[in-house]
């Protein structure tokens, strides 16, 4: 081997030390780096650091101090296994009777809605001045109230987040589409007004209600508390009540749908733009728990979805926009032939229905078409008649009303409704006459099915987190005027808001483990309520997921790839099931594998099922802890103590005069008798006042430190916290608060840090995956504020320890300066073990490569700067490479289908448009022509000022979409404490040592800089998109259906219904003036 003591001998001649001396410049590189790093040296290295830094970490946290005093308790501590069986069913327990409170809320809405209707008759002539919530405490430029605009007094309310609103009384918002005036809406808004008493009531009984509200058949929304809407920027209000889908859900049952839409010659142009909006909207209208497809026919059918030819698709949010996507794909052509058309939808019907899949409920055509020539009754008799359980609904496209009698013949033989669409105006009203119609069985039935969405985000009620997730309990409101019985008459839809945070209010964290966590899902496999759960990203600002509502367990524990867990819950199933996890913390980027067990059962009289996970070892263990209420409430007044304030230790929600007070406020006030209303939570209130005794001694040792703190000595430790298992926190200061690196640390905005009702803080988490007595350090990774990753976090667990039971009672730590933290290392780097002081190697020499890296491979010190935060394996690819080899470090697959991704572009259109000028010229002018016809033939407000055109740019601006990744992590190896190698590159050979921090959770990293290695590729973290670029994995993927479960009730078909309703021409004058008046008033008021 060569090296610096390579033999070259003058007595083999001139010619043989030529040869020698070319041999050694050609490997010079080679010869330099095959220097060896010491490993002796490095290790003496990692000791001096490790020693000193652990040091530091333990007499400032005070670690010793606070293990000791839990020591000093431990023989009057009972260690408990928890039992997740009993626990699961006692939390569904008390979720069933919280969903039960707000149910019966509801249904004494209905009550009242249907005792004053059945009161009312209505007066056509009808003249009644209400609250109208876009126009109340408006004045015109006289200083005098508008018409609907009176006087409403609004007040800020802590309880709905400091918002505007009359706890009194309720108001009402109208669509911008629809006249303020309209006699149906007078008629509805005036005898619901007996509504406001039930809302205060209901308020009085249950005063942790939010929104209540009644949204009419007719299209108005009463909303209590009373609440200011505004337009939006385009002076706009397009909320409709009828097209939520707790309205929707209520109003009807499970369906199949066929739509069918006609693309022959004569839908060109301007119709088949109205045929496509038709087709949105009615999609709009669908839900999880119904299914479709969509069928385009002229001469020939043409499945929108090829892959998806005869068969049915759950209307989730995913395949409803797949298909919205195939809808700008049609174009017309030919000549219609729809009877071909009507056989293939009612085959598709009855062969989906015996496959068990579909709704099992009610089953509807929507035929979206210019005429038709033929009644096509031979058809409906080989199919339909005379049970008529398939419903017909007929849309007539455009002005002409040549066909309208065969259409409405079809719509009224098989209990169906016929409208006609000549405008984009027209369609949303149109289309929602259809669920009126499928509404008419249940409320023959007079059946009030209460239902439940899944989990949706309410922006009015945003808090400092963000936007707060909502479900919604509905009823349907029927007529019960005995001469409408058999018309079926809707009248409405009640409803209240529940959030899901006082889900999580009913769940005991203390009890769950630093890991463990609860978790909801819907009939369908959604996710309620899940700590994985992200509905929002951030580009700019944060928005939300296009799909955030319909994220499947099996999207979040993906390590069940048999779906055993997913689809046990979803059958209302009570059990338990184990599987090892792989759990990310901190931002995604680090791992931790561990087993957990998960235990499961149903919340009775609603479509949730409720799960715990429990991580094996100290995840299953708590401690009861004794002290007396004098000595904790002592220990409480420290005005360093606080409680996790999304934790439920008292309930503040029942009564309005404790709504202001804060969790420790609460419970000093149900210790001292002065608040006997207060509902707290007695076991782990005793648990706080013994991890407050326990845990007191430290404040004085903190203090004690600060005074004797001289100027110089470890002046970079700016905090010292601790955290017990009951969310009980202690923090001190040896700077002034103005001097902190890190302004964020620990403050309400530093989710990840902090108690919160998902999860322990992440410094506690780690410490806890430690090895007893050892320290884990990080660096914040940098987001938000800029000097973040100005610092670096060491935390170490305190535990108890019983034979093998060794719960997990507390969390220490201290919070550095970085460049105090790496001042140490790069001192402890300078020594060595030679006695003449002459060191063989250093840290400063140019030959060498320092680096301290954490066990997940991120960079806390580097000599150039910059890389601090990276992973190691994106600066020194070569050698990360050979830690995975050797077996150091292992890299774990990780799984993310909440992501999202840029969206790929196809710019070969546009480009082709803009290079032939004859297209470009035709595009402009269709453009033109498109938007002056629809401005005169619609007069439409909502149309105008939301062009075609401005919403396709809007779209072309949304540059994420969801998507599927897969990335990597590292973790290392904890048996390996020591490693050297070399890695033979092209030209050179490299070598490092690789040496264990001491009691912590770091490695130093010595790497040999003269041999670059540039030709292996470094190791990124970057995530990589799953695609699905094969066709037939994409049909696949559109076909398979999850295990889902059906809503409990039905209501397809009643044999007393009256069918002879079934719709008519639209009085086309009429709408005019309604949209033209508004459109007048904001034109003159630009």
């Amino acid at each position: 081997m060569a090296g610096p003591g390579w033999p070259c001998r003058a007595s083999r001649g001139a010619s043989a030390l030529l040869a020698a001396t070319l041999l050694y410049a050609a490997l010079g590189d080679v010869v330099r780096s095959e220097q060896q790093i010491p490993l002796s040296v490095v290790k003496l290295w990692a000791s001096a650091f490790g020693g000193e830094i652990k040091s530091i970490a333990a007499k400032y946290s005070g670690s010793q101090l606070l293990q000791k005093k839990y020591k000093e308790y431990e023989k009057d501590v009972a260690i408990e296994e928890i039992d997740g069986l009993q626990l699961v069913k006692k939390l569904a327990k008390n979720m069933e009777e919280m969903f039960h409170k707000k149910s019966e809320a509801v249904r004494r809405l209905v009550e009242a809605a249907e005792e004053a209707h059945l009161k009312h008759e209505f007066d056509a002539d009808l003249q009644y001045e209400y609250f109208n919530a876009v126009l109340i405490n408006e004045r015109d430029k006289d200083g005098n109230f508008l018409e609907l605009g009176k006087e409403f007094i609004l007040a800020p309310n802590d309880h709905f987040n400091n918002l505007p609103v009359n706890i009194s009384l309720s108001d009402v918002q109208v669509p911008t589409n629809m006249y303020n005036k309209d006699p149906a809406i007078v008629n509805g808004v005036y005898w619901s007004e007996s509504l406001n008493k039930v809302f205060v009531d209901n308020f009085d009984r249950d005063p942790s209600l939010i929104w209540q509200y009644f949204g009419s058949a007719k299209g108005f929304f009463r909303q209590y508390p009373g609440i200011k809407w505004e337009p939006d920027e385009n002076g706009v209000i397009a909320f409709d009540c009828r097209n939520r889908k707790w309205y929707i859900q209520a109003a009807t049952s499970p369906k199949d749908v066929v739509i069918l839409v006609d693309v022959s010659g004569s839908m060109k142009g301007l119709r088949l733009t109205i045929a496509k909006q038709t087709v949105s909207s009615i999609l709009d209208t669908l839900g999880d728990d119904d299914f479709f497809n969509i069928i385009a026919y002229n001469e020939e059918l043409h499945y929108v979805e090829p892959c998806l030819n005869g068969t049915l698709v759950q209307a989730d949010r995913t395949n409803k926009e797949h298909f919205r996507e195939h809808l700008d794909k049609l174009f017309a052509k030919g000549i219609g032939m729809l009877d071909i058309a009507l056989n293939e939808a009612f085959n598709i019907l009855s062969d989906f229905n015996h496959t068990g899949q579909g709704s099992i409920c009610s089953q509807a055509i929507m035929l979206i078409t210019d005429g038709a020539v033929d009644t096509y009754d031979t058809i409906f008799a080989k199919y339909n008649w005379p049970d008529r359980k398939v419903r017909i609904f007929t849309y007539l496209i455009g002005r002409e009303a040549a066909f309208a009698d065969n259409l409405k013949w079809m719509a009224c033989a098989n209990k169906g409704f016929f409208t006609q669409i000549s405008t984009l105006a027209d369609v949303q009203e149109n289309v929602m006459e259809y669920l009126h119609v499928l509404s008419r069985p249940k409320v023959i039935d007079q059946e009030h099915d209460v239902v439940w969405t899944e989990a949706y985000i309410d922006s009015t009620l945003a808090d400092d987190q963000g936007p707060v997730l909502m479900t919604t309990v509905a009823m349907p409101v029927f007529s019960k005027q005995n001469e409408t019985r058999s018309k079926g008459i809707l009248l409405g839809v009640v409803g209240t808001d529940v959030p899901v945070k006082e889900l999580l209010k009913t769940i005991p964290k203390y009890k769950l483990g630093i890991h463990g966590y609860a978790f909801a899902i819907t009939n369908n496999g959604y996710i309620l309520t899940h700590p994985e759960l992200r509905p929002l990203y951030e580009e700019g600002k944060k928005r939300r997921k296009p799909n955030y509502s319909s994220v499947d367990l099996s999207e979040v524990e993906w390590e069940d790839r048999d779906d055993v867990l997913r689809n046990a819950m979803v059958n209302r199933k009570t059990g338990k099931f184990s599987m090892e996890v792989k759990k990310t913390v901190d931002k995604g980027k680090r791992v931790l594998v561990m087993t957990n067990d998960y235990y499961y059962t149903d919340i009775k009289g609603t479509p949730f099922s409720l799960g715990v996970a429990l991580s094996r070892g100290h995840g299953k263990y708590f401690f009861r802890g004794n002290v007396t209420v004098e000595e904790g409430l002592h220990d409480l007044e420290h005005p360093d103590v606080s409680l996790a304030d999304e934790w439920s230790y008292c309930n503040t929600d029942l009564h309005p005069e404790h709504r202001h007070l804060s969790q420790l406020e609460a419970i000093k006030l149900y210790l001292k008798g002065k608040e006997p209303l207060l509902q707290c939570d007695k076991e782990l209130i005793q648990e706080v006042l013994f991890d407050a005794v326990v845990s007191a001694p430290i404040e004085a040792y903190w203090t004690s430190l600060a005074l004797n703190k001289s100027e110089n000595s470890d002046k970079g430790v700016e905090v010292a916290f601790l955290g017990t298992r009951t969310g009980l926190s202690r923090i001190n200061l040896f700077v002034g608060a103005e001097q902190l690196t890190n302004q964020d640390f620990l403050k309400a905005g530093d989710k990840e840090n902090i108690f919160n009702a998902d999860h322990f803080p992440l410094w506690y988490r780690r410490a806890a995956e430690q090895i007893p007595g050892s320290f884990v350090y990080s660096i914040p990774f940098s987001t938000g504020t800029v000097n973040k990753s100005n610092v670096v976090t060491a935390s170490t667990s305190i535990q108890l320890l019983d034979e093998r039971k060794s719960p997990v009672v507390a969390a220490v730590g201290i919070q550095m300066k970085l460049e105090f933290f790496q001042r140490k290392f790069w001192t402890a780097s300078r020594q060595c073990a030679s006695l003449d002081g002459k060191c063989s190697i250093s840290c400063d020499d140019e030959t060498v490569n320092c680096y301290l890296i954490d066990n997940n491979g991120f960079i806390l010190v580097s000599e150039d700067y910059t890389q601090t935060g990276d992973f190691f394996g994106e600066v020194e690819g070569a050698v990360m490479h050979k830690l995975l080899t050797m077996g150091s470090f292992k890299r774990i697959t990780l799984y993310d289908y909440q992501a999202m991704c840029r969206a790929n572009k196809e710019s070969s259109d546009g480009a082709h448009g803009l290079l032939d000028p004859y297209n470009a010229f035709l595009a402009a002018v269709k453009w033109i022509m498109t938007e002056l016809v629809l401005f005169l033939v619609e007069f439409n407000l909502c149309s105008w000022w939301h062009s075609d055109m401005t919403a396709k740019a809007q779209k072309l601006k949304q540059t994420l979409e969801p998507c599927d990744t897969e990335y990597p992590a590292f973790v290392s190896e904890r048996t390996i404490k020591e490693t050297s190698g070399n890695i033979a590159c092209e030209d050179c050979s490299k070598s490092f040592v690789i040496q264990q921090i001491p009691s912590s959770n770091l490695f130093m990293v010595v790497v040999d800089s003269s041999c670059l290695c540039e030709s292996v590729a470094p190791i990124t973290m970057a995530p990589i998109e799953i695609s699905q670029h094969n066709e037939s994995l994409k049909c696949e993927r559109l076909k398979a259906q999850k295990i889902r479960r059906r809503p409990e009730s039905c209501h397809g078909f009643h044999p007393e219904e009256n069918a002879r309703e079934c719709g008519g021409a639209p009085n086309l004058q009429a709408k005019m003036v309604l949209i033209l008046f508004p459109l007048l008033l904001m034109l003159f008021s630009r």
